[in-house]
């Protein structure tokens, strides 16, 4: 599996898009975590009760929402060194579940992908 799959692009181009889409993640993840730091100081020293704010979305709904848009890009980077490092052993682009080549398309859309279309979950 020296080669790279057909139609997949050359090495270069693959390593292109996993650290494209590894910045893209990275730059992701500091917004969220910006953002989760402003929501840390808009509630230092308050005691007031955000579940029944009548003028928009509990702080508790945010942070939530941001908590879980930060676990999802820690997860995302996490896919894409693993993807690299498949990619230095030579199994890049190669479907985990059956074996088969997964689509040109399908990498450049989601470059971390270890399944091809017909086995992703």
């Amino acid at each position: 599996m020296d080669d790279p799959p057909e139609g997949a692009g050359t090495p270069r181009d693959r390593a292109g898009q996993l650290a494209s889409r590894r910045h893209e993640m990275q730059m992701q993840l500091q917004d969220v975590e910006r953002e989760l730091a402003a929501l840390r100081r808009s509630r230092e020293g308050a005691a007031d009760d955000d579940e029944h704010d009548p003028d928009g979305v509990p702080l508790s709904e945010q942070w939530s929402r941001l908590e879980g848009l930060r676990l999802a890009r820690l997860e995302a980077l996490a896919g894409i060194d693993d993807a690299t490092e498949r990619r230095a052993r030579g199994e890049d682009g190669v479907c985990r579940s059956c074996g088969n080549l997964i689509a040109p398309a399908r990498l450049a859309v989601r470059p971390e992908v270890t399944t091809c279309i017909d086995c992703a979950p």
